[in-house]
């Protein structure tokens, strides 16, 4: 079983390349490190950093120094966070990884990036009503796409072994900005409806496959308009397969073959360059219809898919292996990131037993979250769980 632990640059560079990866090798015994390339904003508290207890995170920014003849007169480019200064930590990583044996990979956010849709409005999902959605990213947006292929191409030339994807895909309403507020009950359906993206790019791939585009969104903003004004009908359930005569479900199937097929664009890219791409679903089986995530179909457009393990028991952990397998992803086909810390865990023998569910079902790959979120002590019982 492959091992490693998600990190942020800033963790190495805090703490320099022997604490970082003696920590990494010598007391959580993993096979690798997976490290943010491209990361969105946050605030979080990091237990064991020698220099800082609190620390915000950049919106958008990228921690690896971007080829400028790569980028040259885009609109869509990584931005370096101003934490690296005028270092490149992937650079370091990758020196680092070789010499120690280690696999290197790249926990890289494409489609939630709260920098670029700011700058760029246009490249960011729309909404029934044309409203931007600005912290996001349309993967059906042929610069977005761009842009996305050549972040794989980029990372290549670290000698990265896999790119782990995550938010390759659209998403919904209550995701990615601070002080969301929505003071009126909107209900699931309403927040379903605006959540949808209607963007020039969105109706021109669900027309072309036949859908009526526009009249999904026609009918989505009459529906939309009627719930944000009766607060009896927002908390009314109602069948979304059957809005628009079901139109509304085509335009979704639309939307997830936009992510499918640049899925497979970007893990045929990341295999030209001896890499293999992961495909992160967070969410698991059955969240992610509107987000344009057919498990299937990107079993077998991804090398591999990812998904959180976040549970307090081994049965848990278990029931979400069959899950995915239910919608066709088998357990060789799937990585697991379980979370050692006390939200998770109550001791070794717990994430011990979770490891051996995920080895017995047949799982290869095994991450956990987060090096700096984490005590050294739930390093130490990654440790102990491994041996």
């Amino acid at each position: 079983m492959e091992t490693s632990v998600l990190a942020f640059a800033t963790d190495l560079l805090d703490e320099g390349a022997d604490t970082f990866f003696g920590n990494l090798t010598d007391r959580a015994g993993v096979g690798g490190v997976t490290l943010a390339s491209v990361y969105h904003e946050a605030r979080d508290v990091f237990p064991h950093n020698p220099h800082r207890v609190l620390r915000y995170l950049e919106p958008g920014a990228a921690y690896f120094r971007p080829d400028p003849a790569r980028w040259a007169g885009r609109r869509l480019a990584p931005l370096p966070s101003t934490a690296i200064g005028t270092r490149d930590p992937f650079a370091e990583a990758a020196e680092e990884t070789r010499r120690r044996g280690l696999k290197l990979h790249a926990w890289t956010v494409f489609c939630h990036n709260d920098r670029l849709g700011f700058v760029h409005p246009d490249c960011a999902p729309a909404n029934a009503f044309g409203d931007r959605h600005l912290t996001e990213l349309c993967p059906a947006n042929p610069e977005v796409r761009e842009y996305c292929h050549t972040l794989v191409e980029e990372l290549a030339r670290y000698g990265v072994d896999a790119i782990r994807a995550e938010s390759l895909h659209f998403h919904g309403l209550a995701h990615g900005y601070h002080h969301e507020r929505y003071f009126e009950q909107l209900g699931p359906v309403t927040e379903a409806l605006l959540s949808l993206c209607f963007c020039p790019h969105c109706l021109a791939a669900a027309t072309a496959a036949g859908v009526p585009a526009e009249h999904v969104r026609d009918t989505v903003r009459t529906e939309l308009r009627a719930r944000l004004a009766d607060e009896t009908r927002a908390l009314t359930p109602a069948p979304l397969d059957r809005l628009a005569g079901g139109a509304l479900a085509a335009y979704v199937d639309a939307a997830a073959r936009t992510v499918t097929t640049l899925t497979a664009e970007l893990a045929a890219t990341a295999a030209a360059h001896g890499m293999r791409l992961t495909f992160m679903d967070g969410g698991g089986p059955g969240t992610g219809w509107l987000s344009g995530i057919d498990l299937p179909a990107l079993a077998g457009a991804a090398h591999r898919i990812e998904t959180l393990g976040y549970a307090k028991t081994p049965e848990e952990v278990r029931e979400k292996v069959a899950a995915f397998a239910l919608h066709g992803v088998r357990p060789q086909n799937l990585a697991v990131i379980l979370r050692p810390m006390s939200s998770d865990c109550d001791g070794p023998a717990n994430l011990t037993a979770k490891i051996s569910t995920l080895r017995e079902l047949g799982v290869p790959e095994v991450e956990f979250y987060n090096y700096g979120l984490m005590r050294l002590t739930s390093l130490d019982r990654i440790g102990a769980a491994l041996r």
